[in-house]
C-alpha cells in the first residue's frame, strides 16, 4: 500500500513540475534552420490579459525583421490556435539593413519581444511561431508551441519582461513636433526638436498599398528633414496617401520616440545649401564636358564653318551669332526641363536621353541631320524672303534665326551622352521639387553654353581664324561628311524598330540620293570621289564595331543574362559577383565603354569567371523595369554599371565613364568576403 501511496505521490509531483514548466517553452530550434533559437514565456497570473515574451537568439550575420520590414523580408508573427486571443506586440527600436540596393528593418543578435494578450476563455495558449531570418539566404521556419495557464509566472519573467519594455521607444514629447507631406512617390518629413539630432533615424510603420524606400535625412540647425521614396512595392507610382495616420520612430542618439502623424499636402523643404550649390557646380561643369563629347563635334565643326564664311568677320556679328547659338542651348534646356515637368505630372517615365526610344523622333533627327549635310555639300541654299533677310541684316543679325538652331541642335545631339558630373545633377534634378530641377537644367544649359559665350564675349578669339579661300570649300565638304556619318548613325538606330534589313535599305536609299544629288549639282567630275567617300563611311560603319584601333576583330564571349533585380539577389545568394551593365544602342559613351573597355581581352577574361554573373539591360526602347532599376539608385542616365559581391553586397557604381583598371580592381574586391562577424 505504501509503494502505491509512494508511486502516486511521484507522479503527482512530475505532473505539477511538469504543469509548471509548460508556461515556458524552453529554447525551441528547428532542424531546418539551426541560426535561430526561439523561446516564449507566459505569465498567466491574470488568465483574462496574459502577457508573453518571446526571445529570440540569432547566430552572427544573421538577421529577422522589425513590424514592418521594409522593401524585403516578413515580420515575425504568431498564428494562434482557437480560440484566438486579441495580440499586441510591442517593438523594440529596430536597426536598418541595406543590401543589394533593397532596405529592411529589423534586429540581429539577441532580442525580446513583448506581447500582451487580452483571451476570453480556453485551457491553453496554443500556436505556431512564423519567424523569418535571413542572411545571404532567407529562412522561413514555424515554430509550434503550447502555453499553460497555470496562474503562475516563470522564474525571472518580470525582470525580464521589464528589461524588454525599457528597450522600446518612449511617447514623442511635447516639444518636439512633426509636419509630414507627399508629393508623387516621395514622403517628406519635417521635425523640430529644441536639444537638436544625433545620428537620426527614422522607422516608417505599414501604410496599406505604399511601400517606403531608405530615407534621406537632411540635419538644418534643429530641424530633420526627411525624404522617403514611396512605390507599391511592385517597383510602380505609390498610390495617393495623403490624409492618411503614419506611425513612425524617430531616434536620435541613445533616445527612441514613437508618435503618430497625419500626411498632408506636400512641405516646402528647406535646400540644402552647400549640396545644392555642389549640383549646380556638377550641372555647370556636366554641361561643359557634353561639348567634347562626339555627339555634339558635328555640330561644333558646323558653327566653326558659319564663321569662316563670313567675309568681314567684324566683332558684332560673330557676338551675335554665338549669342544665339547660347540662347538655343539654354531654351533647349528648359524644353527638356518642360517635357520631365509634364512626364512626371503625367506619371511617365523620366530620363536622360529618353527621346532616342522613339522611332518618330530619331526619323526626325535623321531629316534634319541628312539636311544640313545636303546643305553643306552646297545641294540647296536656304533663302530668306527679301524682306526678312533685310530686317535681320539692318538688324545685325545676318540669319541669327539659323545660329538659334544651331544651338537647339547641339543639344539634341548631346542628350545621348552621359557625361562625368552629368548623371549626377539629372538624377537630383528629376527627383528635386520643380524649382531645383528648372534651377539644374538652367545650369546644365549656361555649362554647354559657356565656349560659345566665351568666343561671344572675347569675339578675338574667332577673328584669330584664317582667312577665307578655296580651303573653305574642302572643309565645307569635310563638315558635310562629318554630318553625314551622324545622320547614318542616327538611321543604324532605327534598327531597333524597323529591322536590320530595311535599316540596310534606307542607308543605302539616302547614300544614293545624296550622290546623284552631288552629280546633278556638281557635274560627273565629283562621281568618283563622292563614291570613295561613300565607300570610306560605309565601310567605317560596318567594320567599326568589330574592329579596334589594332586591327583585331572583338568579340563579346561574355554569357550576359537578362537584368534583374531577382537575378542579383540570387546570385548574391550563390556568393557570386555581379557585373550590371546599363546601355542602349542610341548611348555613344556606352559605345566607348564597350570598344575601350568591356571587350578587351582581360575584362572579357574577368567577366566569364564562374563565380562572375554579367547582368545586362538594353534601354533602347522603353522599359519600365530598366527605369524603375535605375531610379532606384538615384540614377537617370546611361551608362550604368554596378558591381556586388559578397565583399560589396551594397554594390559599387562604377563612372559613367568607365576605367579598365578600376572595373578589374573593383570586381576583385567584390569577390572578398567580409571577416566573420563584419554586416555589410
Amino acid at each position: 500500500m505504501s509503494n502505491i501511496i509512494k508511486t502516486a505521490l511521484l507522479l503527482s509531483g512530475l505532473l505539477w513540475q511538469s504543469f509548471g514548466l509548460a508556461s515556458d517553452t524552453g529554447w525551441l530550434t528547428s532542424p531546418q534552420n539551426d541560426h535561430a533559437k526561439v523561446r516564449l514565456q507566459a505569465d498567466t497570473r491574470d488568465p483574462a490579459a496574459p502577457r508573453v515574451l518571446l526571445s529570440l537568439q540569432l547566430e552572427s550575420g544573421w538577421k529577422t525583421y522589425w513590424q514592418n520590414p521594409g522593401e524585403g523580408g516578413i515580420a515575425p508573427e504568431i498564428l494562434w490556435d482557437k480560440p484566438e486571443p486579441a495580440a499586441q506586440w510591442h517593438w523594440p527600436v529596430p536597426r536598418r539593413f541595406d543590401v543589394s540596393g533593397i532596405s529592411t528593418q529589423g534586429y540581429q543578435g539577441d532580442v525580446s519581444l513583448p506581447i500582451s494578450l487580452t483571451r476570453n476563455g480556453g485551457e491553453a495558449l496554443t500556436g505556431t511561431l512564423r519567424l523569418s531570418t535571413c542572411s545571404n539566404v532567407c529562412i522561413l521556419t514555424d515554430y509550434p508551441f503550447t502555453l499553460a495557464l497555470d496562474g503562475a509566472a516563470p522564474d525571472g519573467f518580470d525582470l525580464a519582461y521589464a528589461k524588454a519594455m525599457s528597450t522600446l521607444p518612449q511617447a514623442m514629447p511635447g516639444t518636439v513636433t512633426l509636419e509630414a507631406g507627399y508629393r508623387q512617390n516621395q514622403l517628406q518629413l519635417t521635425a523640430d526638436n529644441p536639444q537638436g539630432w544625433q545620428d537620426p533615424q527614422i522607422f516608417l510603420q505599414r501604410l496599406e498599398g505604399a511601400e517606403f524606400g531608405e530615407p534621406s535625412l537632411d540635419v538644418q540647425g534643429n530641424t530633420l528633414i526627411a525624404r522617403i521614396p514611396v512605390s507599391d512595392g511592385w517597383q510602380g507610382d505609390a498610390p495617393d496617401i495623403r490624409h492618411q495616420p503614419l506611425g513612425l520612430v524617430l531616434a536620435s542618439g541613445e533616445q527612441a520616440w514613437q508618435s503618430e502623424v497625419r500626411i498632408g499636402e506636400p512641405l516646402t523643404l528647406p535646400s540644402g545649401g552647400q549640396s545644392l550649390l555642389w549640383l549646380l557646380g556638377a550641372a555647370l561643369l556636366g554641361g561643359l564636358i557634353l561639348n567634347l563629347m562626339p555627339c555634339v563635334l558635328p555640330v561644333l565643326a558646323l558653327k566653326l564653318g558659319s564663321v569662316l564664311q563670313l567675309e568681314s568677320r567684324e566683332r558684332r556679328p560673330v557676338r551675335l551669332q554665338f549669342l544665339a547659338a547660347s540662347a538655343g542651348i539654354l531654351v533647349s534646356f528648359w524644353a527638356l526641363a518642360l517635357m520631365s515637368t509634364l512626364l512626371r505630372a503625367t506619371q511617365g517615365a523620366v530620363g536622360w536621353g529618353i527621346q532616342f526610344q522613339s522611332v518618330w523622333f530619331i526619323g526626325f533627327m535623321v531629316v534634319v541631320t541628312a539636311l544640313f549635310c545636303a546643305n553643306l555639300l552646297g545641294l540647296f541654299e536656304l533663302r530668306l524672303p527679301s524682306n526678312l533677310n533685310t530686317r535681320l541684316a539692318t538688324s545685325g543679325g545676318q540669319g541669327l534665326g539659323g545660329h538659334f538652331l544651331q544651338g537647339c541642335f547641339a543639344t539634341l545631339l548631346a542628350t545621348p551622352c552621359s557625361a562625368p558630373f552629368l548623371g549626377t545633377a539629372v538624377a537630383f534634378a528629376l527627383g528635386a521639387p520643380l524649382g531645383q530641377l528648372w534651377l539644374i537644367f538652367t545650369a546644365l544649359g549656361v555649362g554647354m553654353s559657356l565656349p560659345w559665350l566665351l568666343i561671344a564675349a572675347v569675339p578675338r578669339l574667332a577673328l584669330w581664324l584664317p582667312k577665307p579661300g578655296r580651303w573653305m570649300g574642302r572643309l565645307r565638304t569635310l563638315l558635310g561628311l562629318m554630318m553625314l556619318g551622324s545622320s547614318l548613325w542616327l538611321l543604324s538606330l532605327l534598327g531597333n524598330h524597323v529591322g536590320s534589313f530595311w535599316m540596310l535599305i534606307l542607308m543605302a536609299l539616302m547614300l544614293t540620293a545624296l550622290l546623284l544629288a552631288v552629280v546633278w549639282r556638281h557635274g560627273i567630275r565629283t562621281l568618283t570621289l563622292g563614291l570613295a567617300l561613300s565607300c570610306l563611311l560605309g565601310g567605317a560603319l560596318l567594320l567599326g564595331g568589330a574592329f579596334t584601333l589594332d586591327s583585331k576583330p572583338q568579340q563579346d564571349r561574355v554569357d550576359w543574362q537578362p537584368l534583374s533585380e531577382q537575378a542579383i539577389a540570387l546570385a548574391l545568394a550563390q556568393n557570386k559577383r555581379v557585373f550590371v551593365d546599363v546601355t542602349a544602342d542610341w548611348c555613344i559613351t556606352c559605345k566607348a565603354n564597350k570598344f575601350n573597355v568591356l571587350l578587351r581581352d582581360d575584362v572579357q577574361q574577368a567577366l566569364s569567371a564562374p563565380d562572375v554573373v554579367a547582368l545586362r539591360g538594353d534601354w533602347s526602347r522603353p522599359s519600365d523595369t530598366i527605369a524603375s532599376f535605375l531610379r532606384q539608385r538615384g540614377s537617370v542616365a546611361i551608362p550604368f554599371n554596378q558591381i556586388y559581391g559578397p565583399g560589396l553586397t551594397d554594390g559599387e557604381i562604377l563612372s559613367p565613364l568607365l576605367d579598365r583598371s578600376t572595373l578589374l580592381a573593383t570586381l576583385s574586391q567584390a569577390g572578398i568576403a567580409p571577416s566573420q562577424g563584419e554586416t555589410k
